[in-house]
């Protein structure tokens, strides 16, 4: 019944996104991945965050084998210049820079050779295909806890292919992987069935951490419109998510 309740209609006033004070999954480093093209685009959405409640962005480029071969040598040269253009022009933001790891090919030997970015309490932001499950998923996930790191799931909702088997989600939570969802998925931006799933794992209590994911200014308006998304002020009343402990 509350579930039904929920799905009804908008809230009468946006969530106050203060209370989050973290935020653990953008693309804010200009031009090294699918995110903001340039610095003055970066430099107006930090701004935007910090006037939305945000007390620290811990931004996360794109790292694939195959479209972004980001390295920590060019997130950190970004990370530099764009927190020097944030002290010119006086915005007082905690910025950080890590990075969204596809678990491809590439992300096996990075993980055998210790070159994981990590963040927080030894987090890393790993994704997954989304057309296909990694044959050796659970290898991997096993191997990166043996190594001592914590691994958080970017936006599980959009991983449509166990839309209708969620044990296999409840599989990863068993292993003691943190679920970040996307905070857009909750206006049925990606899709109605993102949507439905978004909703689902925060019933069931699955959901960590909540991220922006943001890329530009269109992802910052479906940003700003997710505020009035009722699903999205029982996650955050929900009294399990973390991103204030980043």
């Amino acid at each position: 019944m509350f579930g039904k309740l929920f799905k009804k209609k908008k809230l009468n006033e946006p969530v106050n996104l203060e209370g989050l004070v973290a935020d653990m999954h953008s693309h804010l480093i200009p031009g090294i991945d699918d995110g903001s093209p340039d610095m003055k685009t970066s430099v107006s959405l930090v701004k935007e965050m910090k006037a939305l409640g945000y007390k620290k962005l811990i931004t996360t480029p794109h790292i694939n084998s195959d479209i972004y071969k980001n390295n920590p040598d060019i997130i950190q040269n970004g990370l530099e210049n764009l927190k020097k253009t944030l002290r010119e022009e006086n915005v007082d933001m905690q910025i950080e820079a890590t990075a969204e790891y596809l678990m491809d090919d590439g992300f096996e030997k990075l993980l055998k050779n210790d070159q994981l970015q990590t963040f927080g309490n030894n987090y890393v932001l790993v994704e997954l295909p989304y057309f296909h499950v990694p044959p050796n998923l659970y290898e991997l996930t096993f191997e990166m806890q043996i190594k001592g790191y914590k691994i958080m799931l970017a936006h599980p909702e959009r991983y449509l292919y166990w839309y209708n088997d969620l044990k296999k989600f409840e599989e990863l939570k068993n292993r003691g992987i943190f679920f970040q969802l996307n905070m857009i998925s909750l206006t049925g931006h990606y899709s109605p069935e993102v949507k439905k799933m978004a909703e689902r794992m925060i019933d069931d209590g699955m959901i960590d951490f909540l991220g922006s994911d943001l890329h530009n200014f269109h992802y910052l308006q479906i940003l700003k419109n997710t505020r009035w998304e009722p699903y999205l002020l029982k996650a955050i009343e929900s009294g399990k998510i973390l991103n204030h402990t980043l």
